[in-house]
């Protein structure tokens, strides 16, 4: 792991979380259409088939892949599994901007899973940047004023919201100290595929206990259609893909800083759909975001 950040890095690092604001705008788009974890199951069900062709290789007896199960099982639970189970879950109830305000606590959980449990060291610059970051975020939900922020209201979504961020932030410190066995991690197509095996049977028990308990929902039309297209190419194998590289050249805690902005691209996009143009605060709170990457990035 390199820990300076590049142009090319700071690219792929950026990618991701427009595609994953892109998500959370169609994921509250459809809410009313299809359920939950029957989503995120025909989100990846789709991924798996179209990365099927690419790295088929890994599914077969001899793969390097199967001794290390147990770990790659837990990645497939944690970030295919899980997080984008509770994101829709938490658009039930939450809006988009909401939504990805409360996974801009991404950083602290970054910072706090890797000083308990990977003996990495919070530095000054980190804390920093994280007050920057936030302060970003909080510019753009108060739509430029700070007086805004006493109406801001918290509801069930947001717990799921919570579970998502601390699912995506320990699955990306397993990412990075998962064993590298026969050279997974070096080719992009097996990475996502390891974790699309086992994440794959993950979304379809949750999937199945939703169609079990009858909670599970789906009215097919060119909307839902159009939508599962975007999130499956976007949001699941670029965005993932992107991620994947970034968090292995610069390590899990720089890179969570860059899901800060996602709430500023929620928001702009949210705009763009109600047909309102960005304003200056967009841009105040973009200076803010990228300020604290930049001080997170230095060394102690």
């Amino acid at each position: 792991m390199q820990q300076k950040l590049t142009p090319s890095t700071m690219a792929l690092l950026t990618a991701a979380p427009l595609m994953w604001a892109g998500n959370a705008v169609v994921g509250r788009l459809v809410h009313e259409l299809v359920s939950p974890m029957l989503l995120n199951f025909v989100r990846w069900l789709l991924a798996f088939a179209i990365m099927l062709p690419l790295a088929y290789p890994l599914l077969r007896r001899g793969s390097p892949l199967w001794p290390q199960w147990k770990r790659w099982s837990i990645i497939g639970l944690l970030g295919i599994g899980c997080y984008n189970a509770f994101q829709y879950m938490a658009l039930k109830t939450s809006g988009p901007i909401n939504v990805t305000l409360v996974a801009s606590s991404m950083p602290l959980w970054m910072m706090a899973f890797g000083a308990l449990f990977f003996q990495t060291r919070i530095t000054r610059p980190q804390m920093l940047g994280a007050l920057f970051s936030v302060s970003g975020v909080l510019l753009v939900l108060s739509h430029g004023s700070w007086q805004q922020l006493t109406q801001l209201r918290l509801v069930p979504g947001d717990l799921f919201m919570l579970l998502s961020t601390a699912c995506w932030s320990l699955y990306s410190w397993l990412l990075v100290r998962t064993p590298d066995p026969a050279g997974i991690k070096s080719h992009w197509a097996l990475l996502l595929m390891a974790q699309l095996t086992f994440g794959l049977l993950w979304s379809g028990l949750f999937a199945a206990g939703e169609w079990a308990v009858g909670a599970s929902q789906l009215q097919i039309n060119s909307t839902l259609l159009w939508a599962i297209a975007y999130i499956v190419i976007g949001p699941a194998l670029v965005a993932y893909r992107c991620w994947g590289v970034g968090v292995q050249r610069v390590g899990p805690t720089v890179a969570g800083f860059f899901t800060n902005l996602t709430p500023l691209f929620a928001a702009v996009l949210s705009a763009a759909f109600l047909g309102e143009p960005p304003r200056l605060y967009h841009a105040a709170a973009f200076v803010l975001v990228v300020a604290g990457i930049v001080i997170s990035s230095r060394r102690a």
